[in-house]
C-alpha cells in the first residue's frame, strides 16, 4: 500500500500534489486531511494545509509488491517508480544506480521481470491487464534496433528468396516488427509456436 503526505496552500491543493505524486485518480485513493489551512492573524500564525493520502491497493500493486521482493533479494540498488496506469494497463519504470544490470541481453532479464510480475497481476483481475516494466529507456531503444533489423532482414529475405526466422520475442515486440513490415508487399510476416517461446518468421510474399 502506497501513501504520501503533503502540505498546500489549500486542502485541494494538497490532494493534487499528493495524486500527481502517486500518479492516481480521486476515485484510487482515501484521503484524511490532517491539518486544514489557517490564514493566521497578517501572516501570523498561518499554517498550510496537510493530507494524508493513500492509495488503494489494486493487482497492480500486487505486481509492484512482487517485483519489489524480487530486487530486494538480489541486492542490487533499484526501486520500481509506478509512472502511468488506468484499468487496462500499467507502465512501470526501473530506477536506480543498478538498474542496467536488470536488462539482460537484447532485453531478456526486463521481459521475464515483465512476464513474472503481469502473471501476478493477472491472477486476481477479472479482465485483461498489461504490464510494461522499463529501465534506463531501454524500451524505445529497443523497438528503434527492431525496425533497423526487421528493414534489413526484409531486405535479405527479398534477396535471397528464403524465410527468416527471429529468435523467440514477447508479443509486444512481435508487433513492432509486423508494424514495421506491414508495408512491404513483398514479403510477410507471421507468428509460430506457443508463448514465452512464440517467434516470428519473414518470408517472401507467395
Amino acid at each position: 500500500m502506497r501513501e504520501v503526505t503533503k502540505y498546500g496552500k489549500t486542502v485541494a491543493e494538497a490532494v493534487s500534489i499528493a495524486l500527481n505524486e502517486l500518479n492516481a485518480t480521486l476515485e484510487q485513493v482515501d484521503i484524511q486531511v490532517v491539518e486544514k489551512p489557517k490564514s493566521g492573524f497578517l501572516g501570523i500564525g498561518a499554517r498550510k494545509a496537510l493530507v494524508k493520502v493513500v492509495l488503494n491497493k489494486t493487482s497492480f500493486d500486487d505486481g509492484v509488491d512482487y517485483l519489489t521482493d524480487i530486487i530486494k533479494q538480489s541486492g542490487l540498488s533499484v526501486h520500481v517508480q509506478v509512472e502511468e496506469r488506468n484499468m487496462r494497463a500499467c507502465r512501470c519504470q526501473l530506477a536506480g544506480h543498478d538498474a542496467f544490470q536488470l536488462i539482460g541481453k537484447h532485453g531478456k532479464t526486463l521481459n521475464a521481470l515483465q512476464f513474472l510480475a503481469e502473471r501476478v497481476v493477472n491472477t486476481q483481475s477479472d479482465h485483461r491487464i498489461n504490464l510494461m516494466l522499463d529501465a534506463e529507456n531501454y524500451r524505445e531503444t529497443r523497438k528503434r534496433a527492431l525496425i533497423d533489423l526487421a528493414q534489413r532482414i526484409a531486405e535479405k529475405t527479398i534477396k535471397t528468396g528464403r524465410p527468416h526466422r527471429f529468435e523467440p520475442m514477447p508479443a509486444f515486440e512481435r508487433k513492432i516488427v509486423h508494424h514495421a513490415l506491414s508495408g512491404n508487399k513483398k514479403i510477410q510476416t507471421f507468428s509460430n509456436g506457443e508463448e514465452p517461446r512464440r517467434y516470428l518468421t519473414v518470408a517472401p510474399h507467395s
